[in-house]
């Protein structure tokens, strides 16, 4: 489990003789396969008790290099057997409840506090010291992988490692990360960090809701309830985050009111209200575009449309996931395919030397271990920053087709100053959404089906072959092969023709053809 990374295995055999290290690169990858090279094979090693702890904390990270997402080239699932952990699932009397939590369809799963505690050897160690709910009833498969997945929260909490020391001052910051399983389901991790209350110099806490829902500042209004409550005693949380469980997670647009009651205060009633656009509704748009001007965002994007490695540099937390989260969402109505950490813990910077795509989120005072990489980009998030870019390739300025680039820049000068949240993520969505309807938007056309009821076929050729523009074709026919293309035509060849007509994205397709037509009858009178 890793924050996030999402892991496309391609191979016909397991890894062998890969050293059980978190240095190394993948191996194979020179002969142009994606091998799993944090998922190692440990079963040659006969661990201790704790080190068997550590360890599955270790596999879990392993998201490193991505999860089975069902979402292979279907001749390459045909052919080519994966190689994967024995996951078969153990008999579970699984209560209706339990069911909705696991579907998203309740607001998180638990929460936990991590402390920093002093080891014997003086250094500071996170560790989970509340957990709610706590769970009761699982059987031990259940258990270890419980055990697994809180110990690796630990680190994402703080990836700093040990580097700490006692504080009498520090300001709360929220972050975020997502934890994706080898299954591919994902959970979300959404964390506050602050100073507990006390005398003297102290070392910080976290708080972290764990959610299967994506949804950033209604999560950070939660976390502000809960930050209220601790201040009073730890023991006000529980009542709130009771109702908070029980209560069924609102359709996007909708609001719901949780109860609670503050002693000296009596019963409040916090209303919680989902965005409207649910695809945004985990971003904030603000942070990127506080930290990079339009153009520099315009090339980050051009870079991560060509799924190129990407490093961002920040000094917090928060600036990294927001960026970060911000960066893969101008992808809609595409999906990043590869290795995704908003935030590396240290225990894991060799990453960067993964030779596969990447979007990664790096702590300043790591940034020395990054930049002597080459063949890829890392973007200084700093307010400190001399040069924005520390190194580039050099040609990302002449990916998108000039036109179309213009015509983001033009949009994205049409946002406010001090525009909300909700007014720029309109307008940063009517930047970029655009460009995918303009350059690929034709795509249904040139999906071939029988009457047979059998999946589509998608044609390359005569797709990029229709598109008049010389600069665009060229730009498309890169474009076709990404992994994040490739996995929405597999998606669009394996539904029905009904299925594709929705969403906005298929909406945004309808409009620019109808405006392209009226434009067209027009020139003909």
């Amino acid at each position: 489990m890793s924050g996030e990374v999402t892991r496309r295995i391609r191979k016909k055999h397991g890894l062998k003789n890969f050293e059980p290290r978190w240095s190394g690169q993948p191996q194979g990858a020179a002969n142009g396969k994606e091998e799993d090279a944090l998922s190692c094979d440990l079963s040659t090693v006969q661990p201790s008790e704790d080190e068997e702890v550590e360890r599955g904390a270790l596999k879990r990270l392993s998201t490193m290099w991505s999860s089975f997402r069902g979402k292979f080239n279907r001749d390459r699932v045909m052919k080519e057997p994966c190689f994967q952990e024995s996951m078969e699932p153990t008999p579970v009397d699984t209560t209706a409840r339990e069911q909705r939590y696991m579907s998203g369809q309740y607001f998180f799963e638990y929460l936990v506090v991590v402390s920093l505690k002093k080891s014997k050897e003086g250094a500071y160690e996170p560790q989970i010291t509340y957990q709610f709910p706590k769970r009761d009833g699982m059987v031990r498969f259940q258990r270890e992988e419980e055990e697994k997945t809180l110990k690796a929260i630990t680190l994402f909490c703080f990836p700093e490692g040990i580097n700490w020391a006692p504080l009498t001052e520090y300001h709360s910051e929220t972050f975020s990360f997502v934890l994706t399983e080898i299954d591919g389901s994902r959970r979300n991790g959404y964390c506050r960090r602050l100073l507990p209350h006390g005398n003297g110099a102290r070392p910080p806490e976290a708080f972290c809701i764990i959610s299967r829902l994506a949804c950033f500042g209604l999560f950070s209004k939660i976390f502000d309830e809960v930050e209220k409550r601790h201040q009073i005693s730890m023991a006000m949380i529980y009542p709130f985050m009771q109702s908070l469980r029980e209560a069924a997670f609102p359709a996007p647009g909708n609001t719901v009111k949780i109860k609670s009651f503050i002693p000296d205060k009596g019963t409040e009633i916090i209303s919680l209200t989902r965005p409207l656009d649910s695809w945004l509704e985990h971003v904030d748009f603000r942070t990127l575009f506080r930290c990079l001007t339009d153009e520099e965002v315009v090339l980050v994007f051009a870079a991560a449309v060509m799924e190129r490695r990407i490093v961002f540099i920040a000094v917090e937390l928060s600036t990294l996931s927001q960026v970060i989260h911000a960066v893969a969402a101008l992808l809609y109505p595409f999906t990043w395919q590869h290795t995704f950490i908003s935030i590396v813990p240290e225990i894991l910077i060799d990453v960067v030397m993964a030779p596969t795509p990447y979007l990664l989120g790096v702590q300043k005072r790591l940034m020395e271990q990054v930049t002597d990489q080459t063949d890829l980009l890392v973007v200084d998030l700093s307010e400190d920053k001399k040069d924005t870019f520390l190194v580039q390739s050099g040609d990302e300025k002449s990916i998108l087709p000039p036109k179309l680039q213009d015509e983001i820049l033009q949009a994205l000068r049409n946002r406010k100053e001090k525009a909300t949240v909700e007014e720029l993520n309109r307008v940063v969505s009517e930047a970029f959404l655009p460009f995918f309807v303009k350059t690929v938007g034709h795509f249904a056309s040139y999906v071939t089906r029988n009457s047979s009821g059998q999946p589509g076929e998608f044609q390359s050729r005569a797709f990029y072959k229709a598109i008049e523009s010389k600069t665009t074709r060229h730009f498309v026919k890169k474009f076709l092969q990404t992994q994040m293309f490739d996995l929405f035509i597999q998606e669009v060849e394996q539904q029905q023709p009904a299925s594709t007509q929705q969403g906005i994205f298929h909406k945004k397709i309808l409009e620019y053809q109808e405006k392209t037509k009226k434009e067209k009858a027009k020139k003909r009178h």
